[in-house]
């Protein structure tokens, strides 16, 4: 049972990002991640995840919020005008990702699920959000990168996704050592450590900045 209600009791435009643990081994140290958008008046969710066989992105793979059972922790949570005017871009987003052809998934470091909803979101900084610390494979980039963090709220470095350092108001301050991520959480005062993922106050579910307050 889903905790969303039917799309069509719910005529806003909503974009939702969620994480949930995966399962076998890889649950010990990551979380997989997925998208959820609707557009105003649209009758159905549309569900995007990546999985490591076949055509790597997936429409309604699962019900919108659940994974393997369980519901998502929400990352993101955007509805109203300002998930329809985002809308676009996530769509583009989706059509657009490099790695959509069988055989580019690669678990470690990516790309892989949490890879691809990092490339979402780094199209759309008013979220102000990033994946969980233990999203392993959303700092991968094809090549080694320094500049603006995904939020446009700091700065990072970063040897593909392997090795890499962030500091920022939405990313906190963050060691990345083979995937694994260790540091400080800023904005919501908390420790990330590396598979455990973040520990203390309550998370704030990112709803988009309000246009010039960034």
């Amino acid at each position: 049972m889903s905790h969303l209600p039917p799309a069509a009791q719910h005529p806003d435009a909503r974009i939702l990002v969620m994480s949930g643990r995966t399962r076998g081994w890889k649950g010990v140290v990551a979380v997989h991640s997925w998208v959820v958008v609707k557009g105003e008046n649209e009758r159905a969710w549309r569900r995007y995840d990546v999985a490591g066989w076949g055509s790597p992105v997936r429409l309604n793979w699962w019900p919108p919020d659940l994974w393997f059972g369980e519901y998502g922790q929400v990352v993101v949570d955007i509805s109203g005008p300002r998930a329809k005017a985002l809308i676009p871009r996530v769509d583009a987003a989706i059509r657009g990702y490099q790695y959509s052809h069988e055989g580019d998934y690669r678990i470690w470091p990516g790309p892989n699920s949490n890879t691809f909803i990092a490339t979402i979101l780094r199209t759309i900084p008013e979220a102000e959000a990033q994946l969980p610390s233990n999203a392993i494979g959303r700092d991968f980039r094809p090549w080694p990168y320094a500049g603006l963090t995904g939020s446009r709220t700091g700065i990072e470095a970063s040897l593909w996704g392997l090795l890499g350092i962030k500091i920022g108001w939405v990313e906190g301050v963050e060691l990345n050592v083979l995937g694994l991520v260790a540091g400080l959480d800023l904005r919501d005062p908390g420790i990330k450590l590396p598979a455990f993922g973040r520990i203390g106050w309550p998370q704030t579910t990112a709803t988009a900045a309000t246009q010039g307050a960034r």
